[in-house]
């Protein structure tokens, strides 16, 4: 486990990218700074402009901390590109408004977008930077838990099609993240809980000293205790930063960063990206990934015991109502797949992964049927308390 100080750096480094990601508290009114140094003086010199995209909700919370860091140093004011939260709103248009709003703004190469929000703005942002003007540099301001602790970082970009998740993208990397601590007390439980997933995802596939942190203090943790949530953001950005150090372009170990992801993806959508958060989708994947692992007897009973427990312990898991064969259709579409044939992530052990290209359709249905069941009957159970006007 990465020790906490006041603030943690921890390094990405890959064929075409160098930067680092600061962890701490108080980060979001120092990013002007940060930024002004990063490009050598260039915003302060207005050789470069600084385009702010955020959500207005985030803009409301944070984005006037933020832009006070550039005025406290007389650095020029920024232009915000304003994006609707949500993930229907993760499409090509959004970018194409946006890239059209930057024009309208005098936006050129050497411009800079910061992205300020949670894992979707982020994602988007990072498109659009790669694709603007073919491509200028971006920082990201991760402010949920999910981006702190995996999207921010990588290099992975892209928008949603109607046909499925994440199609339409890019590897363009940032300059640099920010991930300032403080973001995440005003996140929802539900929004905290969904992030936690994916730091489970990361102490399951590489991290046995996470795991077991988030095992052993789910309290801590779910209470927000900062000195906990700062050591499982930190840990889990050293496992995404080491694993993609390592495999910049997805050709091997870095899928195992895609556990959960599979089927995940599949349920979010055929439930139109409405009925669950991303780290609620990735739960219920892992659940059936750990279910497979086990019925192959790749993990052993104790151990898959442990995973399933822990990722209910970061619940509750909220239902869907989707058929299992939709489910296994949708895996058909999903962007790690190469030449007709399905690449999966099990878990081996707690802190050890591997990736799979022989699963068949008849296990994949079989665990995609148990999850569904299973979440139709959570679903159905919500429907009558709310009927009854109980509250679930």
């Amino acid at each position: 486990m990465i020790p906490v100080t006041a603030n943690t750096v921890i390094g990405v480094r890959t064929p075409s990218a160098v930067y680092d990601v600061e962890i701490g508290k108080g980060l979001i009114n120092q990013v002007g700074a940060r930024l002004d140094a990063l490009l050598q003086g260039g915003l302060r010199a207005g050789k470069q402009r600084a385009f702010l995209v955020t959500s207005p909700e985030i803009d409301h919370l944070w984005g006037g901390l933020l832009e006070s860091g550039f005025h406290d140093l007389g650095l020029p004011s920024l232009t915000r590109l304003l994006v609707p939260a949500g993930e229907e709103h993760k499409r090509l248009a959004t970018v194409e408004r946006l890239a059209e709003e930057m024009v309208h703004h005098g936006a050129d190469r050497d411009s800079v977008l910061i992205a300020l929000g949670g894992g979707v703005l982020g994602d988007l942002t990072g498109f659009l930077a790669a694709i603007y003007m073919r491509g200028i540099r971006y920082v990201g301001v991760p402010t949920t838990l999910l981006a702190q602790v995996d999207s921010s970082l990588g290099g992975k970009t892209g928008v949603n099609l109607a046909a499925g998740k994440n199609l339409a993208g890019a590897f363009h990397h940032p300059l640099a993240v920010y991930a300032d601590t403080a973001t995440l007390a005003t996140l929802p439980p539900a929004e905290l809980r969904a992030g936690l997933q994916e730091a489970i995802k990361a102490g399951i596939i590489r991290d046995r000293t996470l795991f077991e942190f988030l095992e052993t203090e789910a309290d801590a943790v779910l209470t927000g205790t900062p000195e906990a949530l700062t050591r499982v953001v930190a840990a889990s950005v050293r496992v995404k930063a080491e694993v993609v150090s390592a495999d910049e372009r997805e050709g091997g170990l870095r899928m195992i960063l895609n556990l959960g992801h599979t089927l995940g993806h599949a349920i979010e959508a055929a439930t139109g990206y409405q009925q669950l958060l991303h780290g609620e989708a990735v739960a219920w994947g892992m659940i059936a990934a750990v279910t497979i692992a086990l019925r192959r007897g790749t993990i052993t009973t104790a151990e898959a015991e442990r995973i399933e427990r822990t990722i209910r312990a970061y619940g509750p898991l909220r239902g869907f109502t989707v058929e299992a064969a939709q489910l296994v259709a949708l895996t058909a579409r999903d962007k790690k797949n190469r030449s007709g044939t399905r690449s999966f992530v099990l878990p081996v052990g707690i802190g050890d992964a591997a990736v799979v290209k022989d699963l068949t359709d008849a296990e994949l249905l079989q665990a995609a049927q148990a999850v569904a069941t299973e979440a139709r009957g959570v679903s159905e159970a919500r429907r009558v308390s709310k009927a009854s006007g109980v509250t679930a």
